[in-house]
């Protein structure tokens, strides 16, 4: 997920298009969060 938001970052810096790639990059964000926390929580156990 991070390489995902890391390369929807740079397309939106090069193309300033920012409509569809800011949900994108705020999708990616949040799912990044999401598997974090999965991930955070499974080492835990």
């Amino acid at each position: 997920m991070r390489e995902s938001n890391y390369w929807l970052r740079i397309i939106e810096a090069i193309y300033k298009t920012e409509n569809k790639l800011t949900e994108l990059i705020n999708e990616s964000e949040e799912l990044k969060k999401i598997l974090g926390t999965i991930s955070n929580k499974t080492k835990k156990k």
